[in-house]
């Protein structure tokens, strides 16, 4: 087992690539990954891969230079944090119909919009111009949101679709629209979409969030609050470490890291909330 000093390698990544054989792909990673200690869940579908994985350094290192023995998998690109306590409890390698599922089918996840690197977005969507959209859930948002940014409310990725066809019936399609969230797979894919309603101006944010807060330093930043990542760590600060000043959705006290424990769905509540929900 990875001591606590040693501290755990936390890596995100996403790739919309066509893996016609990824079923037999399935039983393959997860052997590796077992064999070499890794926890996390990795996701397959035909239109590509979604992941969250933890181990040690030399782990990783081994998992993306087995990645690269894959031609469509070569040179994948992930979001790196760390944590001192171990972020999943087991390895699970998921077959999908969607690497994140919108719920739509019938467009070209491949027609994605313009990406805004991290350290021109503030300047970017400052523009009144700009209508700047959170592709995250509900619970997600409450904990933190780039300033002014539009919530569509949702409680899931696929309720996005409806959200996006309601708020596009008085927009003109040249509306600027720029798209945002955690990792970057969901406002990619939120792109696509919003380009086969007929927007032709759309961007996302360059990895999201995370990579947000890890390129973009200081106070000063538009980004308000915590970000929610789907991991034992629940939140992460503005230096992308366990947060450590995280609410209750009930009575607005503090959560403290045993209540995290059993959060799930974003249900964020402080214990005594819990027991009375």
């Amino acid at each position: 087992m990875l001591s606590v000093a040693m501290g755990y390698v936390i890596a995100a990544f996403y790739r919309f690539v066509h893996l016609h054989n990824y079923y037999d792909m399935k039983p393959v990673i997860l052997e590796f990954c077992l064999s070499r200690g890794i926890k996390g869940t990795v996701i397959l579908a035909e239109q590509g891969i979604n992941a969250t994985i933890a181990g040690s350094r030399q782990s990783i290192g081994e998992f993306f230079s087995f990645l690269d023995s894959d031609d469509r998998l070569r040179g994948m690109k992930y979001h790196e944090s760390h944590s001192d306590r171990e972020p999943f409890a087991k390895m699970k390698v998921r077959l999908k119909r969607e690497v994140v599922r919108l719920g739509i089918d019938g467009f070209d996840c491949s027609l994605r919009g313009e990406y805004i690197d991290p350290r021109d977005w503030d300047e970017f969507v400052s523009s009144p111009d700009v209508h700047v959209i959170d592709t995250r859930n509900d619970y997600e948002v409450r904990l933190g949101r780039f300033k002014g940014a539009i919530d569509p409310g949702t409680s899931s990725f696929r309720e996005f679709p409806e959200w996006a066809r309601n708020w596009a019936l008085d927009k003109e399609r040249d509306t600027c629209v720029a798209m945002y969230c955690t990792g970057g797979i969901r406002c990619e894919k939120s792109t696509a979409f919003m380009r086969s309603l007929g927007f032709r101006n759309v961007y996302h944010l360059r990895g999201g969030i995370l990579n947000y807060l890890e390129t973009v330093r200081g106070d000063d930043s538009l980004w308000e609050g915590e970000c929610f990542v789907f991991d034992d760590r629940i939140a992460v600060d503005r230096n992308v470490s366990p947060s450590e000043d995280i609410k209750c959705i009930k009575c607005a006290g503090e959560v403290d890291a045993s209540d995290l424990r059993s959060v799930s769905k974003g249900n964020i509540m402080c214990w005594d909330c819990r027991l009375q929900a």
